[in-house]
């Protein structure tokens, strides 16, 4: 179990204004932090594994007080049993792929454990490379692959795979789930991709400016029926046309047929036929397919 209740004053888009979070997290669950920019997702995160106190609060993960301000206990970033993966993987540039795994380990003499993750990972064969000649998706693996070395109790996902195209940014879920099924280990994911929050997490927590306004399972907090005034309703996909660097999405909902303009990620793998949930994001409707 993990128990996070914390405040902490911060700064948004929109101005001052105060994080204020209760939460308790199931070990092993995969649970997503949702909402827009300055919402104090990613606050939340650097909370957890040390890198930023909250005001007051508490942080327990499992028996284990992380942070009690009460109690004036503040486990550093290095005793919390802890992984974090950032958008820009923070590797080392100066040591080789299996060198920076082996730098995630408590006994560094433990290569037993490099050489397993190396071929869990499928990164056997850039074990002798270094940072500057991976693309951007094996250097993700990478980071993945040496948060995990360090057997975490939670990881931590701050966006990770969001400037990788599709193609790698799904592989590299799959990749995640996997070995969330082997390890069993905690996930906390920031994402502001609906897509990847259905496909991988059990819970999402919606943030606004602080706040938790919407906590459970994907499907239920992003109904039509939950998210009065910003989703609008199911709809059929009628037809798909590509346009300069966009897509035109025909959609049927209930009698009325109406056209979106869509990003590339939004139809892919989206078919005529399918049924997709139709939605308004900034003033600016946005589809995904219901699985």
């Amino acid at each position: 179990m993990i128990e996070l209740c914390v405040e902490k004053s911060l700064h948004g888009v929109s101005g001052d204004y105060r994080l204020e979070v209760d939460l308790r997290l199931t070990a092993g669950e995969v649970v997503a932090f949702f909402g827009p920019s300055g919402a104090g997702k990613s606050t939340l995160l650097r909370m957890l594994a040390g890198l930023a106190l909250p005001d007051r609060g508490r942080i327990k993960v499992g028996d284990t007080l992380w942070f009690d301000s009460a109690k004036q206990i503040c486990l550093p970033p290095q005793k919390r049993q802890v992984g974090m993966v950032f958008q820009d993987c923070s590797l080392f540039p100066h040591l080789s792929v299996r060198d920076n795994l082996r730098f995630a380990l408590v006994d560094r003499k433990d290569l037993k454990a490099v050489d397993e993750m190396l071929a869990l990972t499928g990164l056997g064969n850039l074990q002798t490379r270094f940072p500057a000649s991976l693309s951007g998706g094996q250097r993700q693996r990478v980071a993945l692959a040496r948060a995990m070395l360090r057997q975490p109790q939670v990881l931590l996902l701050d966006e990770p795979l969001s400037a990788l195209d599709h193609a790698m940014r799904t592989q590299l879920q799959d990749e995640i789930l996997a070995l969330h099924r082997r390890f069993g280990t905690t996930i906390i994911l920031v994402s502001h991709d609906l897509a990847e929050v259905f496909k991988m997490v059990q819970r999402v927590c919606c943030l606004e400016e602080g706040k938790i306004r919407d906590d459970g399972p994907p499907l239920k907090v992003f109904s039509p029926q939950h998210m009065v005034g910003r989703w609008q309703v199911h709809a059929e996909v009628l037809a798909i046309v590509p346009l300069d660097v966009l897509w035109s999405v025909t959609v049927l909902m209930g009698n009325q047929i109406t056209r979106i303009v869509a990003s590339a990620d939004e139809v892919h793998d989206l078919r005529t036929g399918d049924k997709v949930l139709l939605f308004q994001k900034a003033f600016h409707p946005m589809l995904i397919k219901i699985p």
